[in-house]
């Protein structure tokens, strides 16, 4: 079964905030991300770039985001 990710490879966590560079998730969230069920994986999605830009963050420009299995 295929799973949307935020993910984008760009894999380096912000030691500040402790947010990947790549997608805005914490370690937390990245661990967990194939144990969550969709309705999760979407509302983390939905705060992913607020995030970032809360954060001072620049949101990585990417090609649309991938399913993943």
């Amino acid at each position: 079964m295929d799973k949307e990710t935020p993910c984008i490879a760009v894999c380096f966590m912000d030691p500040t905030t402790s947010l990947c560079l790549g997608c805005g998730r914490t370690l937390s969230e990245i661990a967990d991300w194939h144990a969550m069920d969709s309705a999760a994986r979407q509302a983390v999605m939905a705060v992913l770039a607020k995030r970032m830009t809360d954060a001072g963050l620049s949101i990585p420009s990417s090609p649309k985001r991938k399913a993943t299995s």
